[in-house]
Protein backbone atom coordinates (compact mmCIF):
# COMPACT_ATOMS: atom_id res chain seq x y z
CA UNK A 1 0.00 0.00 0.00
CA UNK A 2 1.47 3.69 -0.68
CA UNK A 3 1.05 4.85 3.04
CA UNK A 4 4.31 1.93 3.53
CA UNK A 5 5.91 2.24 0.37
CA UNK A 6 7.51 5.66 -1.08
CA UNK A 7 10.39 6.50 -3.18
CA UNK A 8 12.88 9.16 -1.83
CA UNK A 9 14.34 11.33 -4.33
CA UNK A 10 17.89 12.43 -4.03
CA UNK A 11 17.91 15.65 -6.21
CA UNK A 12 21.15 17.12 -7.05
CA UNK A 13 21.22 19.66 -9.98
CA UNK A 14 24.33 22.45 -10.56
CA UNK A 15 23.65 26.08 -9.30
CA UNK A 16 24.09 27.02 -12.90
CA UNK A 17 22.41 27.94 -15.09
CA UNK A 18 19.46 28.14 -12.24
CA UNK A 19 17.05 27.35 -15.35
CA UNK A 20 17.90 23.62 -14.76
CA UNK A 21 17.06 23.34 -10.72
CA UNK A 22 13.62 25.61 -11.70
CA UNK A 23 12.64 23.31 -13.76
CA UNK A 24 13.12 20.38 -11.68
CA UNK A 25 11.84 22.77 -8.12
CA UNK A 26 8.81 23.23 -10.61
CA UNK A 27 7.78 19.75 -12.16
CA UNK A 28 8.66 18.20 -8.50
CA UNK A 29 5.76 20.74 -7.13
CA UNK A 30 3.67 19.73 -9.81
CA UNK A 31 3.49 15.87 -9.24
CA UNK A 32 3.08 16.53 -5.65
CA UNK A 33 6.25 15.56 -3.97
CA UNK A 34 7.02 16.07 -0.30
CA UNK A 35 10.32 18.10 0.21
CA UNK A 36 12.38 16.48 3.16
CA UNK A 37 14.86 18.66 2.99
CA UNK A 38 17.90 20.18 1.19
CA UNK A 39 17.98 18.11 -2.55
CA UNK A 40 15.65 15.32 -0.67
CA UNK A 41 11.97 14.50 -2.01
CA UNK A 42 9.44 11.87 -1.25
CA UNK A 43 6.60 10.43 -3.31
CA UNK A 44 4.13 7.39 -3.21
CA UNK A 45 5.77 4.15 -4.53
CA UNK A 46 2.40 4.10 -6.60
CA UNK A 47 2.63 4.24 -10.38
CA UNK A 48 0.53 7.69 -10.61
CA UNK A 49 4.05 9.25 -9.37
CA UNK A 50 6.20 7.02 -12.27
CA UNK A 51 6.00 9.36 -15.16
CA UNK A 52 6.81 12.61 -13.03
CA UNK A 53 9.53 11.21 -11.34
CA UNK A 54 10.77 9.77 -14.50
CA UNK A 55 9.91 13.38 -15.83
CA UNK A 56 12.11 14.68 -13.16
CA UNK A 57 15.11 12.83 -13.84
CA UNK A 58 15.00 13.95 -17.57
CA UNK A 59 15.31 17.19 -16.38
CA UNK A 60 18.10 16.89 -14.36
CA UNK A 61 19.86 15.33 -16.45
CA UNK A 62 19.09 18.15 -19.25
CA UNK A 63 21.23 20.25 -16.45
CA UNK A 64 23.59 18.35 -16.10
CA UNK A 65 22.42 16.81 -12.62
CA UNK A 66 21.16 13.46 -11.49
CA UNK A 67 17.98 11.87 -9.56
CA UNK A 68 18.79 8.62 -6.82
CA UNK A 69 15.85 6.84 -6.05
CA UNK A 70 15.31 5.54 -3.08
CA UNK A 71 12.70 2.47 -1.74
CA UNK A 72 12.31 3.91 1.62
CA UNK A 73 9.42 2.74 4.16
CA UNK A 74 8.59 4.90 7.28
CA UNK A 75 9.22 2.77 10.28
CA UNK A 76 7.27 4.35 13.29
CA UNK A 77 4.10 5.73 12.20
CA UNK A 78 2.35 7.96 9.45
CA UNK A 79 4.28 11.21 9.85
CA UNK A 80 5.00 11.37 5.66
CA UNK A 81 1.12 10.48 5.15
CA UNK A 82 0.65 13.18 7.06
CA UNK A 83 3.00 15.82 5.67
CA UNK A 84 1.94 14.53 2.10
CA UNK A 85 -1.78 14.92 3.39
CA UNK A 86 -1.31 17.96 4.91
CA UNK A 87 -0.11 19.71 1.37
CA UNK A 88 -2.68 18.05 -1.02
CA UNK A 89 -5.13 19.98 1.95
CA UNK A 90 -4.03 23.53 1.09
CA UNK A 91 -3.75 22.94 -2.51
CA UNK A 92 -7.53 21.45 -1.98
CA UNK A 93 -8.26 25.23 -0.08
CA UNK A 94 -6.56 26.73 -3.01
CA UNK A 95 -8.96 25.12 -5.17
CA UNK A 96 -12.49 25.54 -3.38
CA UNK A 97 -11.54 29.20 -3.11
CA UNK A 98 -11.14 29.28 -7.03
CA UNK A 99 -14.29 27.82 -7.14
CA UNK A 100 -15.58 30.41 -4.98
CA UNK A 101 -14.22 33.28 -7.22
CA UNK A 102 -15.85 31.46 -10.14
CA UNK A 103 -19.38 31.53 -8.47
CA UNK A 104 -18.47 35.26 -7.39
CA UNK A 105 -17.66 36.13 -11.38
CA UNK A 106 -21.52 34.30 -12.79
CA UNK A 107 -23.05 35.98 -9.99
CA UNK A 108 -21.81 39.40 -11.11
CA UNK A 109 -22.07 38.36 -14.88
CA UNK A 110 -26.06 37.87 -13.97
CA UNK A 111 -26.20 40.83 -11.81
CA UNK A 112 -24.78 43.39 -14.42
CA UNK A 113 -27.00 41.22 -17.40
CA UNK A 114 -23.59 40.65 -19.42
CA UNK A 115 -24.94 37.42 -21.61
CA UNK A 116 -22.44 37.75 -24.36
CA UNK A 117 -20.94 34.70 -26.18
CA UNK A 118 -17.49 36.11 -25.12
CA UNK A 119 -18.13 36.17 -21.92
CA UNK A 120 -19.88 32.56 -21.98
CA UNK A 121 -16.60 31.27 -23.89
CA UNK A 122 -14.16 32.69 -20.96
CA UNK A 123 -16.62 31.32 -18.30
CA UNK A 124 -16.08 28.00 -20.42
CA UNK A 125 -12.60 28.24 -20.35
CA UNK A 126 -12.39 28.89 -16.48
CA UNK A 127 -14.60 26.40 -15.58
CA UNK A 128 -12.33 23.58 -18.01
CA UNK A 129 -9.44 25.43 -15.75
CA UNK A 130 -10.87 24.20 -12.47
CA UNK A 131 -11.87 21.16 -14.14
CA UNK A 132 -8.20 20.12 -15.09
CA UNK A 133 -6.48 21.00 -11.95
CA UNK A 134 -9.13 18.89 -10.00
CA UNK A 135 -8.04 16.07 -12.15
CA UNK A 136 -4.84 16.79 -11.17
CA UNK A 137 -5.35 17.26 -7.78
CA UNK A 138 -7.53 13.86 -7.65
CA UNK A 139 -4.64 12.11 -8.97
CA UNK A 140 -1.81 13.14 -6.62
CA UNK A 141 -4.16 12.64 -3.46
CA UNK A 142 -3.50 8.81 -2.86
CA UNK A 143 -4.35 9.55 1.01
CA UNK A 144 -7.49 11.33 0.67
CA UNK A 145 -7.21 14.72 2.16
CA UNK A 146 -10.43 16.17 4.11
CA UNK A 147 -11.17 18.89 1.60
CA UNK A 148 -11.54 16.40 -1.56
CA UNK A 149 -15.25 15.53 -0.87
CA UNK A 150 -16.13 19.42 -0.72
CA UNK A 151 -14.17 20.00 -3.87
CA UNK A 152 -16.23 17.64 -5.78
CA UNK A 153 -19.65 18.87 -4.77
CA UNK A 154 -17.99 22.38 -5.67
CA UNK A 155 -16.76 21.81 -9.23
CA UNK A 156 -20.33 20.46 -9.76
CA UNK A 157 -22.02 23.36 -8.36
CA UNK A 158 -19.70 25.52 -10.86
CA UNK A 159 -20.76 23.26 -13.92
CA UNK A 160 -24.66 24.06 -12.13
CA UNK A 161 -23.77 27.66 -12.44
CA UNK A 162 -22.48 27.56 -15.37
CA UNK A 163 -25.33 25.84 -16.67
CA UNK A 164 -27.70 28.73 -15.56
CA UNK A 165 -25.62 31.18 -17.29
CA UNK A 166 -25.50 29.41 -20.43
CA UNK A 167 -29.27 29.43 -20.38
CA UNK A 168 -29.11 32.97 -19.42
CA UNK A 169 -27.06 33.96 -22.71
CA UNK A 170 -29.02 31.81 -24.84
CA UNK A 171 -32.14 33.88 -24.09
CA UNK A 172 -30.70 37.43 -24.12
CA UNK A 173 -29.03 36.27 -27.76
CA UNK A 174 -32.43 35.24 -28.87
CA UNK A 175 -34.08 37.80 -28.02
CA UNK A 176 -32.70 40.48 -30.46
Amino acid sequence: MAEDKWLVLVVRVPSGPSRHRVAVWRELRRVGALSLGQGAWAVPDVPGFAGGVARVGELAERGGGEVIALDAAERDGSRLVELFTAEREEEWTEFLADCGKFDAEIDKEIRIRKFTMAELEEEEQSLERLRRWYRDLKARDVFGAPSAEEAERQLKHCGERLGEYTERVFQALHQM
